[in-house]
């Protein structure tokens, strides 16, 4: 599983068929699912997520994770994460997982968030094109990718 961790002021998605879903401050979370992802993939990265300390504290250092400062989630599929441009301008998408396999991955991940944040989760809608916006707040911006555990 790779992720795009960005530390947010508010956020929100929205389809053309009229799904919307918004947070205030928390995270934004980009996720793209590999075919060979697992559970174990799915806890590390939902625990890592939670303890990081990418807020500020009183004195303005990033010390505090999003639980401390009771925060919101929001998680978007996103299969170009795994994009390759190795080969010509077109960019391959042959390391991203198949949806019968991302959905059922990218669905226990968020429940696991739930679990073990205990702090709003929402989601964008698998496969659906989808306009997000956000504010980055920092700009904070961080990417974990499960393989290499960082």
């Amino acid at each position: 599983m790779r992720a795009v961790i960005q530390r947010v002021s508010g956020a929100s998605v929205q389809t053309p068929e009229g799904y919307e879903a918004s947070i205030g401050k928390g995270v934004l979370l980009l996720i793209g699912i590999e075919e060979s992802d697992t559970d174990e993939d799915i806890r590390w990265l939902s625990g890592k997520i939670i303890r990081l300390r990418i807020f500020n504290d009183k004195d303005g250092v990033m010390n505090l994770s999003i639980q401390e400062v009771g925060g919101e989630f929001l998680v978007i599929s996103q299969f170009t994460l795994f994009a390759s441009t190795k080969k010509g301008n077109r960019p391959s998408y042959i390391r991203a997982a198949r949806p019968e396999t991302a959905v059922p991955i990218y669905e226990r991940f968020v429940e696991q968030l739930k679990t073990d944040a205990g702090l709003p989760v929402f989601t964008g809608e698998f496969g659906a094109h989808m306009d997000v916006s956000l504010v980055n707040d920092g700009p904070v911006t961080i990417i974990i990718d499960t393989q290499w555990k960082e």
